[in-house]
């Protein structure tokens, strides 16, 4: 590749340049203004968390759920997927993604929230306030329901062949037991990323903070909590990814002398959710005996489903 083909490449933190006339008109942003360089969404999103210590384990609860660690060593956490470069310079972002993460919620709300989408309606609410009280009357582990939540496959993980299963239905289930199936599915998914993570660094992940949209729903953070048997707090404000970015611009701007400095400045633990060991021993046993189990034996089903029906492609 001839180098003069491609752009000059700027570290997070540093001057790209200034809002020019042409620019300020079409956008409104005030002409001279500084444009300082920051990274991707999920980059972000860590040090926004308030993480550059790899034992604390920064899950994303957003349309594609992820759990990550920043690290100053190179380390693929699926091997031949890189680390993303992060939001500090020097470091590295270890990354292990749910494509369909909490879009899963939308997709539960589309299919079967119609009742609470009216009551929210009527109600001047959002209609995921209303699901919170489908999770909180459903013991943990839904009566045995476990969802893999594979709604999309993966390039590696878990397989571009996958598709999401349910498996345990019987008659004591309800729409209300698939929601939190599909919450604790999430969670199980997450804690496997964890373990990848881990085997891979060498560094226990002690600590979990949790931000997007998820991170507001109560029961979706106590239960993270009791699956992973992990404390796991957010962070005092959900958009951590723009959090991320300002720490950016702000060592860029000298406001803070160091990523350091700023992120203990700018960054803050909010509620931290305890977990509940009773029923931390209850997911333990689905996580290891059922979920773990659940790919390798459904894979060639899933396989042989792609050769008679060709979905997916």
């Amino acid at each position: 590749m001839d180098r003069a083909l491609l752009p000059r490449l700027i570290p997070p933190g540093e001057t790209l340049g200034t809002i020019s006339e042409i620019a300020a008109m079409e956008t409104g942003i005030p002409a001279g203004l500084p444009l300082v360089a920051a990274a991707a969404d999920k980059a972000c999103e860590v040090i926004g968390s308030g993480s550059l210590d790899p034992s604390i384990g920064c899950l994303s609860y957003g349309t594609t759920a992820t759990i990550n660690v920043t690290n100053k060593k190179y380390v693929e956490a699926i091997p031949l997927l890189p680390p993303y470069p992060s939001a500090v310079p020097g470091y590295h972002t270890i990354e292990v993604q749910i494509y369909r993460g909490f879009w899963m919620v939308s997709w539960f709300k589309r299919e079967f929230g119609l009742q609470e989408q009216q009551e929210a309606a009527e109600r001047g609410l959002e209609a995921e306030a209303l699901f919170e009280k489908l999770v909180q009357d459903i013991p943990p582990g839904s009566m045995g329901l476990v969802l893999q939540p594979y709604w999309s496959p993966g390039l590696k993980l878990p397989g571009p062949e996958a598709k999401g299963a349910i498996i345990g239905f019987g008659d004591v289930h309800t729409r209300a037991h698939l929601y939190r199936s599909i919450l604790e599915g999430l969670g199980y998914a997450l804690r496997e990323g964890k373990e990848r993570i881990e085997k891979r660094t060498k560094i226990p992940i002690t600590t979990l903070r949790v931000s997007g949209g998820g991170s507001q729903s109560r029961s979706a953070m106590q239960l993270t909590a009791d699956i992973f048997g992990l404390p796991t707090a957010k962070s005092h404000i959900y958009e951590t990814s723009g959090l991320g970015a300002a720490i950016d611009t702000a060592v860029g701007l000298g406001l803070h002398s160091d990523f350091e400095a700023a992120i203990k400045a700018m960054t803050h633990v909010g509620e931290v959710f305890e977990p509940n060991m009773k029923n931390h021993s209850i997911y333990n046993e689905l996580y290891r005996d059922i979920y773990k189990k659940m790919y390798k034996r459904l894979k060639p089903f899933y396989k042989r489903i792609r050769e008679i029906t060709g979905y997916p492609k």
